[in-house]
């Protein structure tokens, strides 16, 4: 009985130290400080020339519509 309850104990910390290694290697650097930065998801807009969905933050925005680089913008709206 004594030896069944070591081999278990034994098994218990072996399961344990590996999952805290695999933890440890799935984290990358930086996680921490990004676990309080909370920000909500994006909004997506269409491009006015070609019509492609991007982030509102990488695209750019004229008074003329919304597009998704300077080269359109330059273009700017497109006739369907």
């Amino acid at each position: 009985m004594r030896t069944i309850l070591i081999l278990i104990l034994v098994f218990i910390l072996y399961w344990w130290a590996r999952r805290a290694l695999a933890d440890r290697h799935r984290r990358k650097p930086g996680a921490h400080k990004r676990k309080g930065n909370k920000a909500g998801p994006e909004r997506m807009l269409a491009c006015a020339h070609c019509g492609v969905h991007i982030p509102e933050s990488e695209g750019v925005q004229d008074v003329s519509g919304f597009y998704c680089s300077d080269e359109h913008r330059r273009l700017g709206v497109r006739d369907r």
